[in-house]
């Protein structure tokens, strides 16, 4: 994706594909580089685009590396990156990162709504990408960058920084090796609603921020605090709300221990629960329906947040969390902690761990994989399979709509629905 405002066309070329080095059980895809293997002392040529808040985190966990380039539309925020970075070059504008050479990989970290410009314009010149979640910003931006992953064939990594942790590793060994036996249901609560604006009041852009260039292909609207910064998570233009915001940590692990693919039915309802002129609604539940998988049952998943939870969830006292229900009994995790609540006459069995731990965390999970011409686990495959499930329920809910979904065809039966699954860009932007 790229745009047309003044710039020169982005290079046409993808790498050619190389062959897959899985590093570690469950760590494969298609996210493999075909360039030589690098020497583990040799720093990596990376540009880092957002470098506040998130940004500053992934900047953080990128720091041993060569960082060659810092972009931010904020000239304080880059000015302050740039003081702990000082061999790096500074811009304003995406586009002029990808006018620097020999670069081996770029770190997008921008509000949703830049998320697939950025990432397709890096995918096209075949560079190693890692993106914050979720992915993109609509579920046709999620399938598009998902076809240019599988042409580019370089390592890519989303984001949900929770997959390379411990705990979730264990989760998908306990339900993989039939802990809890079959499982249909699953219940995924987050405890947190969404920010209030009421009565927004516009005012001129301060000069340190490069307005246009942070809006992109958003439709325009007069800069205001309440939609900048952090509070763009709370617009649909910007963001996708509290489901866009946590649902590719907490979702995240279903999807990993059930192998789930596209749901095959959404249902939505939500209530708005604030005055604000922001429309993302402080609670929403939201039905999928998955279909069976290689002798799996089918699941039934919801999501819940802003103090939605199910019934009887109050026993487990966990504000945000994961309950797998089984045939044999139930297992309820969060980031960090796991439990198994056994039916009676049901006892745990001890499981041996069998999926590799991470190789050093998230961002070095995708360092290494570009160094040994690897893979990661939360590669664009996975991710976007993922990201277009969560973005699903924001389409059901702006719509008003439950719908079937067709995923091959990318087509619901409603067209109401069908109307959000795409976005309307500004002139001069294009996908």
């Amino acid at each position: 994706m790229t745009s047309s405002l003044g710039r020169r066309e982005f290079l046409q070329a993808a790498i050619a594909a190389g062959t897959a080095v899985a590093a570690g059980p469950l760590l494969t895809g298609s996210s493999t580089c075909a360039k030589e293997p690098r020497s583990a002392n040799e720093k990596l040529n990376l540009a880092v685009i957002g470098v506040a808040a998130r940004g500053e985190a992934n900047l953080n966990g990128v720091s041993g590396e060569n960082i060659a380039v810092l972009c931010d539309i904020d000239d304080r925020r880059l000015e302050e990156a740039g003081n702990k970075h000082p061999g790096a070059r500074k811009v304003s504008d995406y586009r002029d990162v990808f006018e620097t050479s020999n670069l081996d990989g770029i770190v997008c970290s921008t509000p949703d709504h830049m998320h697939a410009i950025i990432v397709a314009a890096a995918l096209k010149q075949g560079l190693p990408v890692y993106c914050e979640k979720p992915l993109t910003h609509s579920v046709y931006e999620a399938r598009v960058l998902r076809q240019l992953n599988a042409q580019a064939n370089v390592p890519t990594q989303m984001g949900n920084q929770i997959h390379a942790g411990a705990n979730y590793r264990r989760v998908v060994e306990l339900v993989r090796s039939g802990a809890i036996g079959a499982i249909e249901r699953v219940h995924v609560w987050q405890g947190g609603g969404v920010r209030s604006f009421p009565n927004v009041q516009t005012s001129a852009p301060p000069k340190h921020v490069h307005y246009d260039q942070w809006i992109g292909p958003a439709p325009f609207r007069p800069f205001s605090e309440a939609h900048f910064h952090f509070n763009w998570r709370y617009w649909w233009d910007f963001g996708g709300g509290q489901l866009g915001d946590f649902g590719c940590h907490f979702m995240d692990l279903p999807f990993w221990a059930l192998e789930l693919g596209a749901p095959t039915s959404v249902a939505a309802t939500g209530e708005k629960g604030h005055d604000g002129d922001n429309d993302c609604p402080m609670r929403m539940r939201v039905e999928y329906k998955f279909p069976g998988r290689g002798g799996m049952p089918p699941v039934h998943l919801t999501w819940s947040h802003g103090g939605w939870m199910p019934k009887g969830s109050d026993v487990y006292q966990m504000g945000s969390a994961v309950l797998f229900e089984g045939t044999d009994g139930r297992l309820i995790a969060d980031y960090g902690t796991h439990k198994l609540f056994m039916q009676e006459g049901r006892h745990p069995v001890a499981i041996r761990p069998w999926i590799s731990d991470s190789v050093g965390g998230h961002h070095h999970e995708w360092l290494h994989a570009i160094r040994t011409n690897g893979t990661t686990s939360s590669h664009f495959e996975y991710a976007g399979n993922l990201t277009e499930a969560v973005l699903l329920g924001n389409v059901s809910y702006r719509s008003g709509k439950a719908f079937q979904w067709d995923a091959k065809a990318m087509k619901t039966d409603s067209p109401e629905a069908d109307q959000y699954l795409k976005r309307n860009y500004r002139d001069g932007w294009t996908l």
